[in-house]
């Protein structure tokens, strides 16, 4: 089969400005720039695709191991530091607030990171800022590891601030990662491109349960003396582990060039970016340059600026703002339930049968272990493959909708119902899988999409922040009714998030469907005559050079 440049190369761009000043060479400009982007929308899927996902991919490994091990190593932690106890296995543990403590932090710092990040990358673009939120990443992930106690220091204190650090850099990976995948997309595998970067996170939850599994079978004679040493060593080496893969794509990450959509609609330099297409030597992008383009690629055409006022008026009008409010809305009401469930998954665990017996550490343990390996095998992995697999078909939606409604229906029986042991686990594996073939996939997918590119990471941060926000409440609201004086606050929490996932039914509603859309006709802003100058004979700020 013909690639998509042999046949249509008749019709490959060429991005030679004309010597003549006026309206003639802006709707030249525009065309260029239309076509330029036609060709990264058309092109076929190639080994530099392949690059991206895992590149990115990675880091949401990362992200999803250093997150969620925390539910297993809290429960270490409270062996060793614990002065609470466990009022299922009688064993030491840390105290609600100081277990929600651990859980928050990171939680607070992806908010805080998924702001700062996002709005950075709109700035000063993706490619300056990726890679840096990798780095915080490793340095915190580190220091946590090696993290002591001392007389006037609480370790429980140390690990919150280090967490914070983690969480800030977990949260600018999302919204580099989600719009670095989505502006090299085709429009065509765009969905199953960003699942794959997204599905990480699966992979990552698995492997921090697995690890932990092996680190406690490890330290199985020591755990069953009557020294904390052996548990000490393996919080630590759980938690330490999350460094590897997080070095290992580091480099990668900044060798990573910056997105064409970048280049042309906030860096203003059309050449350039067609300059940039033809070197990233992928099938199908059929751009090349006439031998006298050279002068072309520092040119900065005229468009439409951010800026405070830009983007009071873009949000000002109901068809934009419904759809960050759509979007921010969605991710608040999943992460509610999400995060709860996730950095919970123990305590959950042992009211399904999964706990230990009394005064063994290492049946508890080793118990925990087993319950998030088979909760994840069974939900989470199954979860983003379906959603890998029907995302460009049955488009982002749907796809959503289905999700929301699911929960909605699992929460309920799981909350007012009288079922107990294995039925339980497979309301509450299916209550995984349908989060993962839902609104945790698309809740990530459709803010990547629907913004134009000046705003694009902005919005995204904020639709993200909005989820660690529900997550940050949910949190707390846990950690409130964690007492003795709850029994049944599990299932409290259930009927409650049966009622929040409605609400996440009624939010979809605000947001359009983007499967097989371009990110042009989904930012909702004319693109005919988007270049309204060339900036012919305007210098080329040095400050604002993109990196080549």
């Amino acid at each position: 089969m013909s690639s998509y440049t042999e046949q249509h190369s008749e019709e490959r761009v060429s991005f030679h400005v004309p010597k003549t000043e006026g309206f003639d060479e802006v709707v030249l400009l525009n065309d260029r720039r239309r076509r330029a982007l036609e060709e990264i929308d058309k092109a076929s899927f190639s080994g530099f695709h392949v690059k991206i996902c895992l590149v990115a991919g990675v880091g949401f490994f990362t992200d999803a191991y250093d997150v969620f091990a925390i539910s297993i190593a809290v429960t270490m932690l409270g062996f060793v530091y614990g002065h609470d106890k466990d009022p299922f296995d009688g064993l030491p543990t840390l105290s609600g607030w100081e277990s929600a403590g651990l859980k928050l932090a990171t939680a607070a710092g992806n908010l805080i990171g998924q702001l700062l990040f996002g709005w950075l990358a709109d700035i000063l673009g993706r490619k300056r800022m990726y890679g840096l939120e990798l780095a915080i990443m490793i340095v915190a992930t580190f220091a946590q590891a090696v993290s002591g106690a001392g007389p006037g220091l609480n370790i429980v204190g140390i690990l919150i601030f280090w967490r914070i650090i983690l969480g800030i850099g977990v949260g600018g990976d999302y919204p580099l990662s989600a719009v670095i995948a989505s502006e090299f997309a085709s429009t065509r595998r765009r969905g199953r491109m960003m699942t794959a970067v997204f599905a990480s996170q699966g992979w990552g939850q698995l492997a921090a349960s697995l690890v932990g599994f092996v680190v406690v079978v490890a330290f199985k004679d020591a755990m069953q003396g009557s020294t904390s040493l052996g548990v000490d060593h393996a919080w630590r080496l759980l938690i330490g582990f999350g460094c590897i893969p997080g070095i290992i794509a580091l480099y990668s990450r900044l060798t990573v060039p910056e997105t064409p959509r970048f280049t042309m609609d906030i860096d203003r330099m059309v050449g350039r970016a067609t300059r940039d297409i033809r070197n990233l030597g992928t099938n199908g992008y059929g751009v090349y340059l006439d031998e006298d383009d050279d002068e072309n690629h520092e040119l900065r055409v005229t468009v439409p600026r951010a800026s405070r006022d830009d983007f009071i008026a873009h949000f000002s009008k109901w068809d934009n703002f419904k759809v960050l409010f759509g979007t921010a809305y969605s991710w608040f009401a999943l992460d509610i339930a999400f995060y709860t469930l996730s950095l919970d998954n123990n305590t959950i665990l042992t009211s399904v049968g999964f706990g230990g017996i009394p005064g063994d550490v290492y049946t508890s343990l080793f118990n925990i272990c087993v319950g998030n390996i088979i909760a994840t095998s069974a939900g989470y992995v199954p979860g983003f493959a379906a959603s890998f697999f029907l995302i460009d078909r049955v488009g982002r939606k749907p796809i959503q909708l289905m999700g929301f409604s699911m929960l909605t229906v699992l929460f309920w029986i799981m909350g007012f119902g009288s079922i107990s042991g294995t039925p339980l686990m497979v309301l509450y594996c299916l209550a995984n899988f349908f989060q993962n073939f839902g609104p945790n996939t698309t809740t990530f997918i459709i803010p990547g999409e629907v913004f134009p590119t000046r705003y694009r990471c902005t919005s995204y941060g904020i639709s993200a922040a909005f989820g660690k926000l529900g997550a940050v409440i949910a949190q707390i609201l846990y950690a409130a009714i964690s007492g003795d004086e709850y029994p049944n606050r599990v299932r409290t929490l259930w009927m409650a998030f049966s009622f929040v996932m409605l609400t996440g039914v009624f939010s979809t509603l605000l947001i359009p469907e983007t499967n097989q859309r371009t990110l042009e006709e989904l930012s909702n802003e004319d693109q005919d005559m988007y270049i309204t100058g060339s900036g012919r004979g305007r210098p080329s700020p040095v400050a604002n050079e993109s990196p080549a």
